[in-house]
């Protein structure tokens, strides 16, 4: 099998800034690159957490709307090393965040925080 790796995860938004906003201001991302296809009504801008390939992709179609997040998907995850102090912090900057939450039977080692369009983010303890 050739060899393969992850490269980015496409998430549709509405509103282009607020989005943006979010993954820098509550998680650091920074941006990659951006591609604007003003011809076709759609922009891409791409970001990724410093020092990691992974991207995470915005999709702005101009003047869609709201979009409905499915059933299907659940979330995307990235672990930290502070959990309480992140926690704490997103519930500061006004976030809807958990608290935070084990499986059953284990102690609290992840919460969810929600982006402005309603995708969740689980940020679990890094090991």
């Amino acid at each position: 099998m050739a060899s393969l790796k992850m490269l980015h995860a496409c998430l549709r938004v509405e509103n282009l800034q607020a989005s943006q906003k979010f993954y820098e201001e509550a998680f650091g991302f920074k941006v990659t690159r951006q591609k604007d296809y003003p011809e076709h009504k759609f922009t891409l801008v791409y970001l990724a957490l410093p020092g990691d390939e992974f991207e995470i992709e915005l999709t702005y179609n101009y003047d869609h709307g709201p979009y409905v997040v499915g059933d299907g998907f659940s979330h995307l995850a990235l672990s930290s090393d502070d959990l309480e102090g992140d926690n704490a912090k997103h519930k500061a900057m006004g976030y809807k965040t958990t608290d935070l939450s084990g499986l059953p039977g284990n102690p609290g080692h992840y919460y969810f925080v929600t982006d402005p369009d309603g995708y969740r983010v689980e940020v679990i303890r890094a090991d």
